[in-house]
């Protein structure tokens, strides 16, 4: 289990009461990730929901650039909410520790801390009602 202390560092848990933090902490795996590694591949099932601590990523949507993500981005949660299938690919470009958590998992913390899934929810909102800016976290 990593500590919770280091989740209060990613915008989408910062604000989270120490217990909820705990809670995540228990629910998320630590991956190490290298450059050129591939982390998402579109039109793939998707099982996981991933939250940068460090390092950054291209994501591609048909083979094009759609964005950049970096430390406190997220992403999956279109394809394990909505789709069911990866929209987009995430390929590292540099080193990478990201946060991957499971569906199992993202289900139980969706009861267990509402707070935290309606972020999510919002966030994934945003990103079809505003105007693309460079970032995709889907």
């Amino acid at each position: 289990m990593i500590d919770p202390a280091r989740l209060s560092a990613i915008p989408l848990f910062d604000g989270l009461a120490p217990e909820q933090l705990a809670l995540v902490a228990e629910a998320v795996e630590e991956v190490e990730v290298s450059p050129g590694e591939r982390i998402a591949t579109q039109g793939d099932f998707a099982y996981e929901f991933f939250a940068i601590e460090m390092g950054t990523a291209d994501v591609e949507q048909d083979g094009a650039l759609a964005a950049t993500l970096g430390p406190g981005d997220f992403f999956g949660e279109l394809g394990l909410l909505v789709s069911g299938r990866r929209t987009a690919s995430v390929i590292a470009t540099s080193p990478m520790r990201i946060l991957a958590m499971f569906d199992q998992s993202f289900r139980r913390l969706e009861r267990q801390i509402p707070g935290f899934t309606e972020r999510v929810r919002s966030e994934m909102h945003d990103r079809f009602t505003r105007p693309r800016s460079g970032t995709f976290t889907g």
